[in-house]
């Protein structure tokens, strides 16, 4: 049980620091949620640690009329309980007036916190939450709310909203004039190198980056799931860091590790996905069982903290521009596997059950490796009847044909941005042109 006044402590000092006046990058996902405000579901944002979850609720509360606002995370509230949150609710009412919106920051802490989320939507009330585990708050909802609620999954800024945190304006003509163009190939090799994690971006502090993991790794896993081997996590963690993008089984795990039993790993990665550390990519195949039994292959949230985590002591380049491409094809939604036929490409899109794009992601195209790159992609266009195909690389740019197929040569950089800026050719972002255009 919690005393009423320490609440009102709570709620009035949060209040103060959410009404501070601030200088955010608007997610391009914000028009999208704040679409979703207009009916009477429960939205979530769910995403890792410290991505910007917190800051999409303070833009959704400047367009919202009545709203009261509560974060969960913090030490003094450890005795809150469910039945507490009758007396928050009245604290809320006290402070803020009544409301028709309620934001909640990470109200997964709080156990059966669904049964009150659930009185209030029935009182007519619209409820936005954040949390940093997305099975959890999926499951919980999933008995209590199902149907009723809409998930929004936020990740680290994408390239397009890291150049408008670097305040550089861009437009669709700075793509081909060569000073415009020159400054975005900069920019984009400092996100290769310092990845998308907003608070790192401003103080560049490699402390923060390790607090922030710890933070992860002890409260979003090893306490939430009551683990004892904290060893084995930071070791499994260091193995996955350093073999992003590559294949992998259980088994080859298991026996890394010295364990006798794979379902642990399998377990333990799973813990790790949930929090938004890692992320599995399966290949493709039309039996569900085979493509289950088949190596994985996995990718990380985000360069920096997987560098952090790494005992590699030469950063492969090409794996980390693979792995800002997988992240891109997460943020929109889009079914990703990878085709290993004789050869392998790296990323399938489907929509449903149709393949409807291939992309191969290479750092560099050379004399040596041009065959094998295309090779792959080919297969893949044979396989699923694709008329043309992708080749994404740091800054080379053609076209070409082969075995009757078109491949298209892109910088990945620029086709981050093309989708942003509504160009033909990259991914499709109404949303992203909208915010870019207007932060110029």
């Amino acid at each position: 049980m919690i005393s009423k006044e320490v609440l009102r402590h709570l709620v009035t000092g949060q209040k103060t620091r959410i009404e501070k006046p601030g200088d955010y990058v608007k997610r391009t996902i914000f028009p999208q949620v704040r679409d979703a405000m207009g009916d009477n579901r429960v939205l979530i944002l769910a995403g890792i640690r410290r991505s910007g979850k917190s800051t999409l609720l303070m833009q959704l509360m400047k367009s919202t009329d009545t709203y009261c606002y509560f974060n969960f995370e913090d030490e003094r509230l450890l005795a809150f309980r469910a039945e507490d949150f009758s007396l928050l609710d009245e604290v809320l009412v006290e402070i803020y007036g009544p409301a028709k919106t309620y934001f909640f920051d990470e109200i997964q802490n709080v156990e059966r916190f669904e049964t009150f989320v659930r009185r209030l939507q029935d009182n007519g009330k619209k409820i936005v939450i954040t949390g940093s585990n997305a099975t959890i708050l999926s499951r919980e909802f999933g008995t209590r709310l199902t149907g009723r609620y809409k998930l929004f999954e936020i990740y680290p800024f994408s390239f397009a909203e890291y150049i408008m945190f670097q305040n550089i304006a861009v437009r669709k003509e700075s793509l081909y004039l060569t000073d415009e163009k020159a400054a975005l190939i900069r920019a984009f090799g400092g996100y290769v190198e310092s990845g998308g994690m907003p608070e790192y971006l401003k103080n560049n502090d490699p402390d923060y980056l390790r607090t922030l993991y710890d933070n992860i790794l002890y409260r979003d896993i090893i306490a939430r799931y009551s683990l004892r081997r904290q060893k084995l996590v930071r070791e499994l963690v260091a193995i996955l860091a350093t073999t992003v993008t590559r294949p992998y089984t259980y088994n080859s795990l298991k026996k890394s590790l010295g364990l006798t039993n794979a379902i642990t790993v399998k377990e333990y990665i799973s813990y790790l996905s949930d929090a938004y550390l890692f992320f599995e990519l399966l290949r493709f195949d039309y039996s569900i069982k085979k493509q289950l039994g088949a190596p994985r292959k996995i990718y990380s949230i985000d360069k920096a903290l997987c560098a952090m985590n790494s005992i590699s002591l030469t950063p492969d380049k090409g794996r980390y521009l693979e792995n800002i491409v997988f992240i891109e094809l997460m943020r929109t939604g889009g079914e990703i596997s990878y085709f290993a036929g004789t050869r392998e490409c790296d990323f399938i899109i489907r929509d449903r059950k149709k393949v409807t794009a291939a992309i191969q992601v290479c750092y560099e195209l050379t004399g040596e490796n041009r065959e094998r790159e295309s090779g792959g992609l080919i297969e893949a266009m044979e396989t699923f009847g694709l008329p043309e195909g992708t080749i994404l690389t740091y800054d080379q740019e053609e076209e070409m044909q082969t075995a009757g197929k078109k491949i298209v040569i892109t910088p990945v950089w620029k086709w981050l941005l093309t989708g942003a800026l509504g160009i033909p050719g990259g991914l499709s972002y109404p949303t992203v042109r909208s915010c870019i255009i207007s932060y110029q």
